[in-house]
């Protein structure tokens, strides 16, 4: 059996009038900038069969992946184990969890699902004959870390330059935009997967409903003869696209999309193209720590704190917060490789820090890993230990921050031996 690979996207846009996640404050939905986004992509070969869902939403709870998943297998006889799911943590896109004062929007979610199975369908249908073709290039004029050491140690997210306080920029960037690709004999585009490490936060705090910078490159990208394009965001819990060195100056969402777009859209012919692949799949569960937070943590007066929004809204969902913590003992995590060569497709359920990113990717070599944060689960940010002792928006505790230090690094080291052992 040669290799094969299908494509498909259904629109997943809400209707007016549902309720908004990316701001973790009540905003309702009243206008349509652009659509939103499932897409999937299968690969087979004669001995293995791997499957990608992209959602334009913030996160994806492992309950619905598992869903999915679970449908998928039901309904096409498709292994829901070698499927990936992952969101492109836009902001700008529908209540797909409860988080903050947000309550999920359950007959939302619940349609967003049937569809995202009904399009990975339609993928398996059209799968043929295909070649796959891979590369990168790197872009430093998007994605920036947003975290600024201050003088006195501590880290202010979104710091800015010039400042009397700001010291230095805490960390690195992560420049690489990988491409996965897949064409026909002939040469036409079937569809790629996409990866870069960066925040798709426009319009998160208004009432317009946006698949944010993602969804410009794709429009970019099919404007160039690539007709379903997959983002999937990297280790970005501390990149975004404000420039603290250009006092915090960020480019609108259609500027980035043309920027990443333009250097994906001249990789495309460059890209190295192949016929034979081994395709791989696996997966582990960990039990990730929960922090052991003092009372300063909880009240949000530890050196370090930085509540962005209403301290009240802190306060108000603590005590469900700490419930659940001690409910569960710990925090259950996904992590999964799906592989095409020597290249490995790698699930972080979470948004990591880019050192963290960088960090699988070394210690993968001569392999080549690709994390795919926001996937098959939602466990919140995960900062690196010499981030949780300086602070900041992602390391103050709350319902979206409270993994113990080692979470990060207890992620790549499964990820690096998921990939080491296949």
């Amino acid at each position: 059996m040669p290799l094969k690979a299908g494509f498909a996207e259904v629109d997943i846009t809400p209707p007016t009038g549902t309720r908004k996640i990316g701001w973790i404050k009540v905003l309702v939905g009243d206008c349509v900038l652009d659509p939103l986004y499932a897409r999937a992509a299968v690969f087979e070969s004669s001995s293995e069969r791997i499957g990608f869902v992209q959602l334009d939403t913030l996160s994806v709870r492992h309950a619905d992946t598992r869903e999915i998943r679970e449908r998928v297998q039901a309904r096409y006889g498709f292994p829901g184990a070698h499927i990936l799911v992952a969101a492109t943590h836009n902001h700008a896109g529908p209540a797909v969890a409860s988080i903050g004062d947000v309550r999920r929007e359950e007959a939302y979610t619940q349609s967003m699902i049937e569809k995202a199975v009904s399009c990975f369908g339609q993928a398996l249908e059209r799968s043929r004959e295909a070649e796959i073709g891979f590369g990168s290039t790197s872009e430093f004029r998007v994605g920036f870390n947003r975290r600024i050491v201050q003088r006195d140690g501590t880290v202010k997210t979104h710091g800015r330059f010039p400042d009397p306080n700001a010291l230095c920029i805490e960390g690195p960037i992560d420049p690489e935009v990988a491409v996965i690709a897949a064409r026909a004999p002939g040469g036409e585009l079937l569809g790629a997967l996409l990866n870069f490490a960066c925040h798709p936060a426009h319009h998160g705090g208004d009432t317009v409903f946006s698949a944010g910078w993602p969804g410009k490159l794709a429009d970019e990208l099919k404007a160039r003869g690539c007709p379903c394009p997959m983002y999937f965001n990297g280790a970005q819990g501390n990149i975004s696209t404000s420039d603290p060195a250009r006092n915090g100056i960020d480019q609108p969402m259609e500027v980035i999309g043309k920027l990443l777009g333009e250097n994906i859209g001249d990789l495309l012919p460059k890209l190295d193209w192949r016929k034979d692949l081994k395709l791989g799949s696996r997966t582990r569960t960990l039990d990730l720590p929960f922090r052991n937070v003092s009372p300063a943590e909880i009240a949000g007066t530890i050196r370090g704190a930085q509540r962005f929004i209403d301290p009240k809204l802190y306060d108000k969902n603590m005590p469900a917060v700490l419930k659940k913590m001690q409910e569960r003992g710990v925090q259950k995590a996904e992590v999964q490789a799906l592989t095409l060569g020597e290249y490995a497709c790698v699930s972080l359920p979470g948004e990591l820090f880019v050192e963290l990113g960088l960090d699988l990717k070394e210690r993968a070599h001569p392999r080549r890993a690709l994390p795919f944060g926001l996937a098959n689960g939602m466990v919140g940010y995960v900062p690196t230990r010499a981030a949780m002792q300086r602070g900041g928006y992602e390391t103050t505790f709350c319902g979206w921050s409270n993994l113990a230090p080692e979470s990060g690094e207890l992620l790549i080291d499964a990820a690096v031996a998921l990939i080491k052992n296949d």
